[in-house]
């Protein structure tokens, strides 16, 4: 069996660049071209998730290092919109089981809003490029194979059916063609490089009864029992199967490097067969490859999948990620590297590390965002205040920028880390309190009465005075505020620790806070 050509990372030395190294195999391989392209691409079947972007990603930098070698370059994206509908993804009705076998840009949108189904799917993605500054040429495979562009390379193929029916047969195991159940002689003899969508029901669920050599077919739609013969030049209802596809398309787009991953990379899997199949049956070098490693998720639970509800998209990744951050999460990894984004606590550290790398940025850190921001329910010159009384001095445009970020963090996928004023006095806890606690309370409760209108600094002051019972210092004293903090914690929300209390005074609901004092 013949392989294409695999990048090993063995050849980056000395603390070379991977993405560098990849340029120059390129460059040593095709040194005369006058446009380098580097390619990704998806069915968008249902979510197009953070791990498709890492293909993209992988293309980008490739193209990026091409561009510091002062070469022309592009990258380009192909939404296999022709691709047919193989099952129902969790999220969409169970009604669109009559569309499977379609191609899936011939299939409604499932909430009526879009052009299609595909389109659905597709402009999250597009959206989030766009906010991702990743310059890309989308190619949309349907109205490719519609206008005729592929036309000859089909007809090429139809022609040497047999040839790449020897090739998928010599990437077969003798055992896998055991479980399949396959002759390779009758393999051979039925085989077409082609999938039909029937006239009849729009469906691929058809067999080729005959094709005459030129540009006709007669086939056999499975679900009406009717035939039709058709000419393929005039009615583009054909597209070619994966690895031939593949293949073929490598050579109209003449591309140079397109990543893959593990189900695309295993020896023998479908980039081996399709570099054969560009080589022997269109004359085409297969472009250089790259196996990337997984991307996983903390925080939401196991594996993500296109097909399953579940998926995060790199637009819903941006309603918690900055735009630069979650590129540098992605680039600061070579592809042979798996690493986890986080929907929990661990962005914090995500956040700060990214900050340290930036210094020069001088930007509020996102776990202080999230603590004081929801203090102050969001408002952004309440913040300022906030951060000022404390002695912070960050950038305006980072506390603009990561305050709705921090907020779709706490209220879309960290609830729990809601800190929420209670709605009604807590009886329970007060009954625990002994008689020195409650007046403890209530003198709290009387100073903010009078104290409208005071600053946090005062606040502060306020708060550390009211346990200062006559006669106890050091060790006792700090024992006996955190006990007086615990209690206004409760009664406030409900739980023993919270936010800074003279900050948190100051910015809730004041009435609220009288009401939940009030022994």
């Amino acid at each position: 069996m013949k392989s294409g050509r695999r990048f090993s990372f063995s050849k980056v030395k000395n603390g070379a660049l991977w993405a560098s190294a990849v340029a120059d195999e390129i460059i040593a391989t095709h040194p005369d071209a006058a446009l380098y392209t580097t390619a990704a691409g998806i069915s968008p079947s249902g979510v197009v998730h953070f791990g498709n972007f890492r293909d993209v990603v992988t293309s980008h930098l490739v193209r990026e290092a091409l561009k510091e070698k002062r070469k022309n370059t592009r990258l380009i994206f192909s939404w296999d919109n022709f691709d047919r509908f193989r099952k129902v993804p969790k999220g969409v009705p169970e009604s669109f089981i009559e569309h499977i076998g379609k191609p899936l840009s011939k299939i409604p949108d499932p909430f009526g809003e879009l052009p299609s189904y595909a389109e659905r799917f597709q402009r999250p993605f597009v959206e989030a490029m766009k906010m991702l500054d990743i310059e890309i040429e989308y190619r949309n495979q349907t109205e490719l194979h519609e206008s005729g562009v592929y036309d000859e390379a089909i007809f090429h193929a139809l022609s040497e059916r047999l040839k790449i029916a020897d090739i998928l047969l010599s990437f077969m195991t003798e055992k896998a063609k055991g479980e399949k159940g396959i002759d390779p002689e009758v393999y051979r003899e039925n085989y077409y490089p082609i999938a039909v969508y029937s006239k009849f029901t729009g469906k691929d669920a058809t067999k080729i009864l005959n094709y005459d050599g030129g540009t006709c077919i007669t086939y056999l739609c499975a679900e009406t029992g009717k035939e039709d013969t058709v000419d393929l030049s005039k009615e583009h209802i054909a597209k070619l199967a994966w690895k031939p596809d593949w293949a073929m398309r490598w050579r109209h787009e003449q591309v140079h490097f397109e990543p893959g991953g593990h189900d695309h990379a295993s020896p023998g899997g479908s980039y081996d067969t399709a570099s054969t199949i560009t080589k022997e049956v269109f004359n085409y070098e297969p472009p250089v490859f790259i196996e990337y490693k997984f991307v996983g998720i903390q925080g939401l639970g196991s594996k993500m999948s296109g097909s399953k509800g579940n998926a995060i998209s790199p637009l819903e990744l941006l309603d918690i990620y900055e735009p630069d951050l979650l590129k540098w999460l992605y680039f600061r990894k070579s592809p042979d590297q798996s690493f986890e984004l986080a929907f929990n606590t661990e962005i914090y550290r995500q956040y700060d590390e990214y900050d340290l790398a930036h210094p020069e940025h001088n930007v509020v850190p996102f776990r202080q965002v999230v603590g004081f921001g929801q203090i102050v329910q969001w408002q952004k010159d309440k913040l300022e205040t906030v951060l000022t009384a404390h002695g912070f001095n960050y950038s305006k445009e980072s506390i603009t920028s990561r305050i709705p970020l921090a907020k779709n963090w706490v209220t879309k996928y960290n609830p729990d880390e809601l800190i929420v004023l209670n709605v009604d006095l807590n009886t329970v806890y007060v009954a625990t309190l002994t008689d020195l606690r409650k007046q403890q309370i209530r003198t709290l409760h009387d100073q903010l009465m009078k104290g409208e209108g005071v600053s946090i600094s005062e606040l502060e002051t306020m708060i550390y005075h009211v346990p200062k019972t006559p006669g106890l210092e050091g060790v006792e004293l700090k024992k006996e505020q955190r006990d007086f903090f615990k209690d206004v914690y409760n009664l406030l929300i409900g739980r023993d620790i919270g936010p800074r209390l003279s900050t948190f005074l100051w910015a809730v609901d004041r009435n609220q806070v009288l009401k939940l004092l009030a022994l």
